[in-house]
């Protein structure tokens, strides 16, 4: 059975930081291209980071510079970075594992950004 299971999400003030993990298990981790996506409040799921099996990294327009995916292999679990956030950036944040049509998510984690 395969479980995406995110954290890390919470309450931050505009600026602030916060590391979202994604752990994977139930799949050959190190072969699967590893996303984060987002969803705000009646917005469309948008694309935020992926990086691929062999570590190729792209970002969405709205988080370039701001953001950084990674992952560790040993530990199955892909990662996300975000630095200087701003209240835009409050939505639930869903991890996907993908390989050919092979196609998983998590159950997402809440970030709010607010004072």
């Amino acid at each position: 059975q395969v479980q995406l299971v995110e954290s890390g999400g919470g309450l931050v003030q505009p600026g602030g930081s916060l590391r979202l993990s994604c752990a994977a298990s139930g799949i050959t981790f190190s072969i699967y291209n590893m996303g984060w996506f987002r969803q705000a409040p009646g917005q469309q799921r948008e694309f935020v980071a992926r990086i691929t099996s062999s570590a190729t990294i792209t970002y969405g327009d709205s988080v370039k510079g701001r953001l950084t995916i990674s992952r560790d292999n040993a530990k199955n679990t892909v990662y996300l970075q975000m630095n200087s956030l701003k209240p835009e950036d409050t939505a639930v944040y869903y991890c996907n594992a993908n390989i050919f049509s092979a196609d998983y998510w998590g159950q997402g984690t809440q970030v709010t950004v607010s004072s």
